[in-house]
């Protein structure tokens, strides 16, 4: 019989082989992962089994300290929402390429990321990205996002659709070559049989989410690929593409850290829910859901 999402404390114990008096005392410790809903305790099941994996490896995870910094993709939400919940993390988001080979280098606690592949129609593969030999490694959902074409407002070049980027004159925004979106982009072109070679790229690749925006905003560019928190922002245009998962990964022992567990509890609370639906484009159900788990 599979167990329930949430176990309660008789469970966890059985789950745990532990008596319930043992389960209590780790509560009044906060050392274990447990909510509580209108006065009952419940244990978060793949909270419970990151908590228990972390502490079999024991000293085996023992390694120099790691900075607190988030890197990876930019995150408009998780920007806001690492400075509201005092997390205190570093960012340095450069894109999920650089956000990948800063968690392999442990240069960094965690990284967001949201990189497609298209031969296995799937985000964030571990195997694909490098991260397959990490043994410890963690994928917690941050939010599914909508990506589409940016556009400026008055679209004055009657834009609808991705075809419309290889019409002659028109100048396409573009990221960084690591960058999540540009995974996106290339499985696109390939998709609708668009040369990228005869595309007419802007001067220079935009560093993040924003920064594309507002090349756009500017006009250093007609059309570029991006989030739609992105576009609201800079009062642009936008026609969605598709829904893309934002993961954060981060090694087990690290999801335990406060920056962490500071941050995931900060994300449940309404504020940050009435800040995603302002923002738009955000999905944020599956938000703490432990998607990869090594």
């Amino acid at each position: 019989m599979s167990l329930p999402t949430y176990l309660t404390t008789a469970e966890a114990a059985e789950y745990l082989r532990l008596k319930e008096r043992k389960i209590y005392d780790l509560v009044s410790q906060g050392v274990i992962p447990c909510v509580r809903v209108t006065g009952k305790l419940l244990f978060p099941r793949q909270r419970i089994d990151l908590w228990l994996m972390n502490h079999l490896e024991g000293d085996d995870a023992v390694s120099a300290p790691t900075p607190p910094v988030l890197a990876g993709s930019q995150d408009p939400l998780l920007e806001w929402a690492v400075k509201e919940s005092g997390a205190e993390l570093a960012l340095l988001c450069q894109g999920s390429g650089d956000g990948v080979q800063r968690l392999i280098n442990g240069r960094a606690l965690l990284a967001g990321m949201h990189i497609w592949h298209a031969e296995s129609q799937r985000y964030n593969d571990p195997a694909t990205l490098g991260l397959g030999g990490m043994r410890d490694l963690v994928l917690i959902r941050w939010a599914k996002r909508q990506q589409g074409l940016l556009l400026a407002a008055d679209n004055p070049h009657k834009l609808a659709r991705l075809e419309d980027i290889a019409r002659p004159g028109i100048r396409v925004a573009h990221r960084q070559p690591d960058a999540g979106v540009s995974h996106l982009l290339q499985s696109l072109l390939a998709r609708h049989r668009i040369d990228a070679e005869q595309l007419g790229w802007a001067s220079h690749p935009s560093l993040s989410e924003d920064d594309l925006a507002l090349a756009i905003r500017q006009g250093e560019a007609d059309i570029g690929i991006g989030i739609e928190a992105a576009a609201r922002r800079q009062g642009l245009a936008f026609i969605p593409l598709q829904q893309e998962h934002f993961d954060l990964a981060m090694r087990r022992r690290h999801y335990f850290e406060p920056a962490m567990q500071q941050l995931l509890a900060f994300a449940g609370s309404e504020r940050f829910a009435q800040r995603a639906d302002a923002l738009g484009g955000y999905d944020i159900r599956e938000l703490g859901r432990v998607v990869y788990n090594a």
